[in-house]
């Protein structure tokens, strides 16, 4: 390695990077990377590229190493970072390249800020729709189908059973024997609600018979009574006479 090569190229970054650029040694330095073009609000990152230059430079590539000084930085980012470095280094052997490397490396920065970015924008704009789904759906309830109808009407059948049985069965429990059965026997008779539906029941099933026919038994008693009341008024005369 030609030391005015080296010192050439020294001379340049310095100019370039006067703050970010710190010289170790004759053959070593540290330059403080940061991505280009940064937008407000984005993340920001910011590495320190060491590079420790080899007796074959510019023909053979420098050693490269990188390590986080401001933000997050994952070891597997890390690693492409570099390998991408040193990709581009093996296109640009024979020449001063660290320029050409530190440019690089704060382009890709740039690109991992950005899709880190898209990553967190895609991830709110997916919360917020299910947001708004489960608001819509609290709104909109579930559509009620025949099945679904059917389906809830047995459980809630079942529910109401299961709760008439313990109620009853609470209330035995407070009973006497004796009280018990005589509540075993009222239970066994029909109430008049229920006979008079059974009533009608059987006065539809007989019209049902007739042809359809409906017949009001309560309007036939009425003419009959009726009838018979007009039979005590009326006057007979025997042939007799």
């Amino acid at each position: 390695m030609s030391s005015d090569v080296l010192l050439e190229e020294f001379e340049v970054l310095e100019s370039i990077y006067p703050t970010e650029l710190t010289k170790i040694s004759d053959t070593e330095i540290r330059i403080e990377v940061e991505p280009e073009d940064i937008q407000e609000g984005q993340e920001s990152v910011k590495l320190i590229l060491n590079v420790k230059y080899t007796s074959g430079y510019p023909d053979t590539l420098p050693e490269l190493t990188a390590e986080p000084l401001e933000g997050e930085m994952e070891e597997e980012e890390l690693v492409d970072l570099l390998n991408g470095l040193k990709t581009l280094g093996g296109e640009n052997v024979g020449m001063a390249m660290t320029f050409t490397l530190v440019s690089h490396l704060r382009e890709h920065l740039a690109e991992l800020v950005r899709s880190r970015a898209e990553k967190v924008r895609k991830l709110a704009a997916e919360n917020e729709r299910l947001e708004l789904e489960a608001e819509e759906a609290k709104t909109r309830g579930t559509p009620v189908t025949r099945e679904s109808f059917l389906t809830w009407k047995v459980k809630f059948d079942k529910e109401m059973a299961a709760k008439r049985a313990k109620e009853q069965e609470e209330k035995l429990r407070n009973l006497t024997p004796k009280e018990r059965e005589e509540h075993k026997k009222l239970q066994g008779r029909l109430t008049g609600k229920q006979i008079f539906e059974r009533s009608r029941d059987w006065a539809e099933d007989e019209s049902l018979e007739e042809g359809g026919i409906s017949v009001d038994v309560t309007q036939y008693e009425r003419v009959h009574q009726g009838e018979e009341e007009n039979e005590g008024d009326r006057v007979y005369f025997s042939d007799s006479d």
